[in-house]
């Protein structure tokens, strides 16, 4: 039977030890190497298993493997480190297409990266920028001295939405991606009593989107759309104890939005409040608003074509002169 090498990767992400049935089974059955010392190699080693660190090297594994070939199904496994060890497995299977014979080389995934593994990256990440010894700049910032980030990353993502482009709009989440991590790590630092991290945020994600969403979870029955929006502003307004149907509009969003919002929570409310008869500025543009449609977007649209009319009717740039 021909002889075989195992190639055993494992997730970093996940706790060392927690691998699959058929990978337990090839590392109990057959000799364990690994390039260096790993939280994967001394946990297998805690569950007698013996890994023995050599050097990365393909001949040094072959030649293992030579000495194992006497026994019945001979074969050794590679304990891949915690970046996979590619360049390894790249010299390994060249040495193996170069003599078929030899032995034949077998990937082993012995656990997988779960959904959103990247995102423990980018908390890992930014808790090392964070902290002493990482970048001066974001150490010393604020919750306050940030919101104007926040704000310009959550346009430029709405830029990319506009403009149908998605890869940018991969990109621009990820910048806002970054501010929601660098809020949390700052958090982290608040007093004991109000210190928060990116789990609590989490959680509290996690927790309103079950509670949220009981046609999901819980079994309750709907019949549209509609029913859903109906249950979720209610089971909304029971969280929240508020004095006011506009408490909780966001005040900062731009003029037009929440001229929209006040006048939706008020109409939806069933209140009858006259709009303003003045014929200042304002009140002529709140009564705009009132005429129905979406403003911001009315205008931002009007504003861009503007913009590509103003950019027609200027000079050309001919180049510097000969």
């Amino acid at each position: 039977m021909t002889a075989r090498i195992f190639l055993l990767v494992t997730s970093p992400r996940l706790p060392a030890g927690l691998l699959t049935a058929a990978a337990w089974d090839v590392v109990r059955a057959h000799p364990v190497f690994a390039g260096g010392e790993s939280e994967q190699a001394e946990a297998l080693r805690k569950s007698g298993v013996p890994v023995t660190v050599v050097e990365s090297d393909p001949e040094l594994l072959i030649a293992e493997l030579a000495t194992a070939a006497g026994q019945q199904d001979a074969a050794v496994v590679w304990l891949a480190g915690p970046t996979g060890d590619e360049s390894f497995a790249r010299s390994l299977g060249l040495r193996l297409a170069r003599e078929p014979g030899l032995a034949e080389l077998e990937l082993i995934y012995g656990s997988w990266d779960p959904p959103g593994a990247r995102l423990l990256d980018a908390v890992a990440v930014m808790d090392r920028l964070a902290s002493p010894g990482g970048d001066p700049w974001k150490r010393a910032q604020t919750h306050r001295s940030l919101a104007p980030y926040l704000l310009e990353e959550s346009y430029e993502a709405y830029d990319a939405i506009e403009a149908d482009d998605t890869d940018a709009l991969r990109e621009e989440l990820g910048d806002v991606l970054l501010q929601v991590v660098l809020h949390a790590r700052l958090a982290e630092e608040l007093p004991a009593d109000e210190a928060w991290n990116v789990d609590d945020v989490a959680g509290d994600l996690v927790d309103k989107m079950i509670r949220r969403n009981p046609h999901v979870f819980s079994g309750v029955e709907v019949t549209d759309i509609e029913e859903i929006t109906r249950n979720w502003e209610s089971i909304k307004k029971a969280e929240k104890t508020r004095d006011s149907v506009l408490d909780g509009i966001a005040l900062s969003q731009p003029a037009l939005a929440l001229a929209a919002k006040i006048l939706h929570r008020t109409d939806r409310a069933g209140l009858d409040v006259p709009l303003p008869e003045g014929t200042d500025l304002g009140a002529r543009l709140l009564r705009i608003v009132a005429e129905g449609g979406d403003a911001e977007q009315a205008l931002r649209r009007a504003a861009l074509e503007y913009a590509e009319a103003v950019r027609a009717a200027e000079p050309k740039n001919v180049g510097p002169a000969e």
